[in-house]
């Protein structure tokens, strides 16, 4: 264990020897190569090869050096490992929020995802994220809690009136709330023909965060099960990420129910029941 930890360390230390490790996984290359793609000196590339092929990790043929078989093999785990303890630093902030009940969820999905949470002195940047993302697509399918405040939920009623294809898998407590903070503008939005809202019991991490697929990315987002507040927005366009998200959207939609006129009219009359029990007389 204490010499592979080592072999990590002698190449996590040196920009220079993990460059031209890359230079050479994609072709064999003189020293004047390897400078140039490198921005290391010719004495550096010189200690560098030179460290490399009493590891075994280079050969030479004339003036070209190329990775051996080993040296490949090392070059694609580290960077594998580097790839993926980028990945962990991106969602180290985050990672309270991510899937844990939607099947098949994988954090190696999500290597180029954009992660927008609050900063110190500017709560509003995952709001901010999500408007963005509904000005930015033409359809949306979502479950969940992912667009559950006023912010938010002005522009989606907004794109929805518009002509966004939309449609959205609610638990009923979740629906409920959204007519309960508007039922003009969510009737509005709900009676469009563009628009398809269904009911599910029990949906996966419900309490913790939702999930939207747009059309050129898909998003997690992460409430405070507490406030409902919108704590983290974890977006990317990988494919693979893209698969997940519509399988765990389809599993849903199977064990969901369109809502009723009737459940929309229950929760309007609800929300003005609330009105008039708070409001002073």
């Amino acid at each position: 264990m204490g010499s592979a930890i080592q072999a990590i360390e002698f190449l996590a230390r040196s920009e220079h020897r993990v460059a031209t490790l890359e230079a050479l996984s994609e072709e064999r290359h003189d020293r004047r190569d390897l400078r140039a793609a490198t921005g290391a000196s010719d004495p550096t590339i010189g200690r560098v090869v030179r460290d490399f092929e009493d590891r075994s990790w280079v050969t030479r043929d004339g003036p070209q050096y190329e990775l051996t078989a080993l040296g490949e093999f090392v070059t694609e785990r580290f960077l594998e490992l580097r790839r993926g303890m980028g990945t962990a630093e991106t969602l180290r902030e985050v990672w309270q929020w991510l899937p844990r009940e939607m099947e098949g969820f994988a954090v190696e999905q999500f290597e180029d995802a954009v992660v927008s949470y609050p900063g110190p002195n500017y709560p509003y940047t995952p709001v901010e994220r999500v408007t963005r993302l509904l000005e930015s697509t033409e359809s949306i399918r979502g479950l969940g809690t992912t667009l559950y405040k006023s912010g938010n939920l002005d522009v989606f009623c907004r794109r929805v009136v518009e002509g966004m294809e939309t449609e959205y898998i609610y638990s009923p407590p979740v629906l409920r709330a959204i007519v309960e903070w508007n039922p003009e503008l969510a009737a509005r939005a709900f009676e469009r023909d563009n628009c398809t809202v269904f009911l599910h019991d029990a949906l996966p991490d419900d309490a913790r965060c939702g999930l939207n697929v747009m059309d050129d990315c898909i998003g997690i987002c992460g409430h405070d099960p507490d406030t409902a507040q919108l704590r983290a927005v974890i977006d990317t366009a990988s494919p693979e990420a893209r698969e997940w998200a519509e399988a765990v959207y389809d599993r849903c939609l199977e064990e969901a129910r369109p809502v009723e006129a009737e459940e929309l009219d229950a929760a309007e009359s609800h929300s003005r029941e609330e009105r008039l029990r708070v409001e002073p007389r």
